[in-house]
This record gives C-alpha cells, sequence and structure tokens, in this order.
C-alpha cells in the first residue's frame, strides 16, 4: 500500500523561473487573443483586447495622479469587472491594489484606508455618500470618481481615449506586493494581508493545474472582489488560461442559476451558504445545469448533506481549502474525485506543501487523527503589512504558515476540515467539532440554516448549541433535536440547547458570523 502521509517531508526547490507580474502576463495573455471574450458584467462585455486597453488608460490616469510604485490604491465599490481593470493597471504601475469591504462601517473603513496610508481612493457613484462621509478623516492625495463628476472628485474615465499616451510600465520584480487584502478582522482588528506578484502567479498555477482551465472555459463569479475567494481562486486562473469571466455584482440565487443557463457556465465558485441558497430556490430542480463540469467550494466545510444534493444533480462539487495568507490555494479535490471523496477537500496542491501538527507542535502522520493545518509554498504571503511581530506568530522560522484551521487526513492522504481550532467545543474533555453536528442537523428536512456554538456549562466546561433558522412553516424542539441526532452522533456531541433564529447571521463573505451567533437574542 502506498504511504498515505502528505508530503510534507520533501523540500520544495528554489522556482527556475521568475514568476511573471500580473500585468505582463495579462497583456500577452490579450496579444495571443484580443478578439476573445474577457470579462462581462451586466451588459458590458469586453474582450482581451479592450480589457488592455482599459489597463493601459487607468494606468495612465493613475499615473498621472501620482501614484508610483510601492503606492496603495483603495477601491471602494461593488463587484464589476473593472476591478480586474484596476488591480492590473495598479499592478503596471508596481503599486498595490486595496479593495475594501463595502459593507462594513465607516469607521471601520476609516481604519483600513489610514492602516494601509492609501495614496488614492477610487470609488464608484453607487457608494459616493459612503465615501464622502469617510474623505475628511483620509489623508489620501488622491479621491477620484469612476466614470463621473462630483464636488471634490476627480473624475477618472474608464473608456481610453484614441490617441492618447501610454505610461510605460513599472519594472515589477516576483516579491513586489500586488494586492493588500484586510481579513475580516473577527479576531481583532483587520489585517492587512500582502499578495505577491509570485504568490498570485504561483497560486493561478495552482488552480490551472488542480482543475484544469481552459480557454474555452465560461466562468461566473459572484462572489465579493474584496476577498481572495472572488478574486483568486476561480476569476484570475480563468483569464490566465484566455476564458470568459462573468461577474455578478452580488450573489443572487435566482439570477445564479439564470446566468449559468444563458451563458452555458461551466466553471463556478460559492461559499456553502451559496450553494445552499441557490439548492433551495423554486428553480434549481429544473434548471438545465448541465454545462457545468466544476463548482469550487470554499470559505468553510460544506455539509455533506448538501453535496449530495448537486451530486443528484450530476454536478460536481470540488471543495477547495485555502486562506487570505495563501492566496486561497492549499488543497484541491479533484473533480473526478468529487463524488468517490464526499466531504473531503482534498489533497494538496502541485506547488504547495501541506501538513498537520499536533498540540505539541509535532507532525501528524496518522491517518484520522486530527490536528493544524499547516501550509508551506510560494503561494503563501511574505506576511502582515507593517506586522511583523505578528507575521511570526502566524509563520514559523521554516516558513510554515499555522493556519488554526483543524483537519485530518484518510489512508490516501485526502484531507478533511475538521473546523476553526477556536470554534471548537470541548465538553467534559472531548472535541467537538461544529461542522460534524452541522452535518448532522442540516440532515433534517425542517432545518435550512444550522450553526453550532458552544456555551459555559457549570458541569462539562461547554455545552454544544444548537443554532437553526427553519424553513417557513416548519419547527423543532430540543427533545426532536436531539432524536433526530441520537443515531447519528455521540452524546456528548448531541446539542444540550436549543437557539432559534429567522436567519443566521453571516458575514460579507457569507460565512456564518459566530462571535454575533453567541450574541444574538432568541426567538
Amino acid at each position: 500500500m502506498p504511504d498515505a502521509r502528505p508530503l510534507e517531508t520533501q523540500e520544495t526547490p528554489a522556482a527556475p523561473f521568475e514568476p511573471q507580474g500580473l500585468a505582463v502576463w495579462f497583456a500577452r495573455r490579450a496579444q495571443r487573443g484580443p478578439e476573445r471574450p474577457a470579462l462581462s458584467c451586466g451588459d458590458t462585455c469586453w474582450t482581451y483586447g479592450d480589457a488592455q486597453a482599459r489597463v493601459e488608460h487607468l494606468a495612465t490616469l493613475l499615473h498621472h495622479h501620482g501614484v508610483r510604485p510601492g503606492d496603495r490604491v483603495a477601491y471602494l465599490g461593488a463587484n464589476h469587472a473593472i476591478v480586474f481593470v484596476l488591480l492590473l493597471a495598479a499592478a503596471r504601475l508596481g503599486a498595490m491594489l486595496v479593495p475594501l469591504n463595502h459593507r462594513l462601517a465607516g469607521d471601520e473603513l476609516v481604519g483600513i484606508v489610514q492602516d494601509a496610508d492609501a495614496h488614492t481612493l477610487i470609488t464608484d457613484a453607487a457608494y459616493l455618500d459612503v465615501a464622502n462621509g469617510l474623505r475628511e478623516r483620509l489623508a489620501c492625495q488622491a479621491f477620484l470618481l469612476l466614470d463621473t463628476q462630483a464636488p471634490g472628485w476627480a473624475a477618472l474615465p474608464t473608456e481610453p481615449r484614441p490617441g492618447e499616451a501610454i505610461v510605460d510600465a513599472a519594472p515589477v520584480r516576483a516579491n513586489d506586493v500586488a494586492l493588500l487584502i484586510y481579513t475580516s478582522g473577527t479576531s481583532g482588528r483587520p489585517k492587512g494581508v500582502m499578495l505577491t506578484h509570485a504568490n498570485l502567479w504561483a497560486n493561478n498555477l495552482n488552480w490551472l493545474l488542480a482543475c484544469d482551465f481552459v480557454s474555452s472555459d465560461v466562468t461566473l463569479n459572484c462572489a465579493p472582489l474584496f476577498h481572495v475567494g472572488g478574486l483568486c481562486v476561480v476569476s484570475l486562473p480563468t483569464l490566465l488560461s484566455g476564458g470568459h469571466l462573468i461577474v455578478q455584482p452580488g450573489f443572487d440565487a435566482a439570477a445564479f442559476i439564470e446566468a449559468i443557463e444563458q451563458h452555458r457556465v461551466s466553471v463556478t465558485f460559492g461559499v456553502p451558504a451559496m450553494l445552499l441558497f441557490a439548492s433551495q430556490h423554486p428553480h434549481f430542480a429544473q434548471a438545465d445545469l448541465s454545462s457545468l463540469r466544476l463548482v469550487v467550494a470554499g470559505g468553510a466545510p460544506v455539509p455533506e448533506p448538501l453535496l449530495r444534493v448537486y451530486q443528484a444533480r450530476d454536478i460536481p462539487v470540488s471543495q477547495c481549502y485555502g486562506l487570505s495568507e495563501a492566496t486561497t490555494g492549499g488543497t484541491f479535490l479533484e473533480t473526478h474525485r468529487a463524488l468517490s471523496k464526499l466531504g473531503s477537500c482534498g489533497r494538496e496542491g502541485l506547488l504547495t506543501q501541506v501538513r498537520l501538527i499536533d498540540a505539541q507542535g509535532q507532525v501528524i502522520t496518522t491517518p484520522h487523527q486530527r490536528g493544524e493545518i499547516c501550509l508551506r509554498g510560494p503561494n503563501v504571503t511574505p506576511g502582515y503589512w507593517r506586522l511583523p511581530d505578528t507575521t511570526a506568530q502566524a509563520i514559523d522560522a521554516d516558513g510554515w504558515l499555522h493556519t488554526g484551521d483543524g483537519a485530518y487526513f484518510d489512508e490516501e492522504g485526502f484531507f478533511y476540515i475538521c473546523d476553526r481550532l477556536k470554534d471548537m467545543v470541548i465538553s467534559g474533555g472531548e472535541n467537538v467539532y461544529p461542522a460534524e453536528v452541522e452535518a448532522v442537523l442540516y440532515e433534517h428536512p425542517a432545518v435550512a440554516e444550522a450553526a453550532v456554538i458552544g456555551a459555559p456549562d457549570a458541569t462539562w466546561g461547554e455545552r454544544v448549541v444548537a443554532v437553526l433558522a427553519f424553513k417557513p412553516g416548519q419547527a423543532l424542539t430540543l427533545d426532536e433535536v436531539q432524536a433526530h441526532c441520537h443515531h447519528r452522533l455521540a452524546r456528548y456531541k448531541q446539542p444540550r440547547e436549543l437557539r432559534v433564529l429567522a436567519a443566521l447571521p453571516r458575514n460579507a463573505n457569507g460565512k456564518v458570523d459566530k462571535v454575533a451567533l453567541r450574541q444574538a437574542p432568541l426567538h
């Protein structure tokens, strides 16, 4: 029998090539097929040639407004194809894009822009009022408004002008930072994750090699572009391969299903909540979704009952595992194993090493033993923006990123995510992983949404609490929940308390906000 252990003992040799900068590889891709559709949003469709012309045009305008290598360019706005153009335009100048979470409160946005020390703030008309509420507190040197004018804001027209002089591309090194992504801050104030051109290049290669992206792919993305899930999981790999990327302003189950049918979408990405809400839409059962060859699920473990809903429609859902600090890519599940390895997030990417360690820091070599996931490779961030001590706590001296996520691997080396270690419930000395209990709760036909948290308990230290939202006209008592779990879970894993909400609180990335859950009033 082959050794089931992940390949954590093998040293990664130095890369034999210099990774291409974002703007360089996109320009080369545009050269190879300028007439091919590249980016669509609403009624707008830009070919690769159109998109490249806009990259050069916006880079020239940003340079005119003083953006230079190393500067930070913040963007506040909705999902749109222009976000990719801005990312590439900033990269052409050797600058960094800082996409802002438009759902944050004003103080939070100010804190991020100040922390990034952004040279420029760009917004669109939809968020002008929000941006106006921030600007007096910001020290940005340029305030730019897309495609329109307003008092105090310089217009940033996105349409290229015939015959305009184009600024030369700045020299970019592989380890220059291209993207500054701020974490959600659930464990403290948001931290800026630095992602270099080399990180993004390696991540693209990981995805291309794991999921076989090709130029004929039509990819649908409705995940937020202020997060690596929206930017880096399927979007940038699609553009590198020469495919057609369709960007939706946000997730809407009806629009999501309609776009798959209309455009014959072959690839898409979603967090479990998106897949859940799509599956619960009345049109899901009759929709023609046969064009889908790959649905990538990430951001949180996907409950097994939900995976089986898609399995019944012959739609392969490939769970992946990653995080901002790894430019998304850690483990990948091959599409052809999506059904035979139901619930797995796959094996390490070709350019990434993955291993598990126990509480004492020792490497785990035994299948089914749970531990913390650690990652190492060219896709791992060099660190957090201006936080060397925090960086040192997360990335050890050997380059291993300690993720804080729990997992195990099976006899073939396939990984299975347990949960965030900080969300683990310890009841009577036994470890309870919420995702395991949530998967069982989702099997009940009355349950629309489920989450599990811990609550202090005088006898057991912590007790398991089920927080449920029910389908219309449905309800359960605690006794009924426990009866449902009785033959599926060990007694110490079964909920001892039931809390009912109309809907579970979620953060901007679609993940259940367990901090808010613990503070939510009962209904």
